[in-house]
């Protein structure tokens, strides 16, 4: 045991606690055997770990890139499709404006068509109305005619006291008596038909 004791000396002589600043500085062998864990690490590091960092860092970059270039194609689309809504939209009032002018003007023709329909169409009824009242004119002349052909041979035969039944003699008598009072105007016309109409 006595030549243990000195070893134990030793080693407990070695082993003394350290004072002040040496407190938190390792051992020199401690030192070097974490400098070569170190390097062992950072070589593995180095050449395993970083370049799967570098990957996905990549790839995130470019899908962040791709997005990116898709964002602004969607926006530029976006922008194209903006434009030609609002051409179409100007295309569109042009279109109805056009229509709306081609509705008034066909309106308008429309109605100048009615117009000159209603226009003919009155005329005719007028043209038509003139003619019946012409030939109502004409009859009753006739009639009259007749009327006051009777009336004038009564009164004649009355007037010469003889008959006047011959035909040619009641129309020679009739045109005479017709042609004084159409010379003597209206009002003999009515005081010669008043003067048969007592003599009646």
């Amino acid at each position: 045991m006595s030549a243990l004791a000195p070893a134990a000396l030793v080693v407990a002589a070695e082993t003394e606690e350290p004072a002040g600043i040496d407190l938190f500085l390792p051992a020199g062998y401690d030192i070097l055997w974490s400098s070569v864990i170190l390097a062992v690490i950072a070589v593995v590091f180095y050449r395993a770990v970083l370049p799967r960092f570098q990957a996905v860092l990549d790839e995130r970059t470019a899908k962040i890139e791709g997005g990116l270039a898709k964002a602004e194609s969607a926006q530029a689309e976006a922008a194209a499709a903006l434009a030609e809504y609002h051409q179409q939209l100007q295309e569109a009032r042009t279109e109805a404006a056009k229509i709306r002018e081609e509705a008034r003007a066909e309106g308008s023709a429309i109605v100048a068509d009615l117009r000159a329909k209603a226009s003919d169409d009155a005329a005719r009824i007028v043209e038509t109305a003139h003619r019946q009242i012409e030939a109502e004119r004409q009859q009753a002349a006739v009639s009259l005619r007749n009327d006051v052909g009777v009336l004038a041979t009564e009164l004649a035969s009355k007037i010469v006291g003889e008959s006047l039944s011959d035909s040619a003699r009641q129309s020679r008598v009739v045109d005479r008596f017709l042609d004084e009072l159409e010379a003597a105007g209206p009002a003999a016309a009515s005081a010669a038909g008043g003067r048969a109409a007592e003599e009646r």
